[in-house]
């Protein structure tokens, strides 16, 4: 399955490999020998430790490598303007109270709800994408349904 990503969030995701494979490995390593130099491996809690440390630190690696090889970097180019997909920023009215909303629209790697990026995959993401300007959206939340009036899209 390809997962698309910005250029900048895959950048950022390889640096993270680069660095847990380098330094990481290497500091994660260190404990264990450190460990291993203090006896009797059976009841040696920093060992256990630090091994169950390196499970997680490969699990990590392995799951950024799958991520990144599934991976393609967004080509701005071959976005449609005129209506919402990946990385629109988008200016809607919730119907029901009035209030207008703005969301970004992101990978889920790059979602962060209090800097107003959502998922694609989320389910408000998900039910805007291929939106236009003046479209009506229907959208169920854990609070119910939701009607959201797209205002404005923009991509910068």
């Amino acid at each position: 399955m390809s997962r698309i990503l910005t250029r900048e969030a895959f950048e950022r995701l390889r640096e993270e490999l680069h660095d847990l494979k380098t330094r990481r490995r290497a500091e994660v390593a260190a404990a264990i020998a450190e460990a291993r130099e203090k006896g009797d491996l059976s009841e040696n809690a920093e060992y256990t430790a630090a091994r169950e440390e390196q499970r997680l630190l490969e699990a990590r690696i392995a799951e950024l490598e799958t991520l990144l090889a599934e991976s393609q970097v967004l080509d701005p180019s071959q976005v449609d303007v005129s209506r919402i997909g990946l990385l629109a920023t988008v200016r809607l009215r919730n119907k029901k109270n009035n209030q207008e909303l703005t969301y970004t629209l992101v990978p889920a790697v790059e979602s962060n709800a209090r800097l107003g990026k959502i998922s694609v995959e989320s389910p408000i993401g998900k039910a805007l994408l291929g939106h236009r300007v003046g479209d009506l959206v229907s959208v169920q939340v854990p609070a119910g349904q939701m009607e959201l009036e797209v205002l404005e899209i923009r991509y910068d």
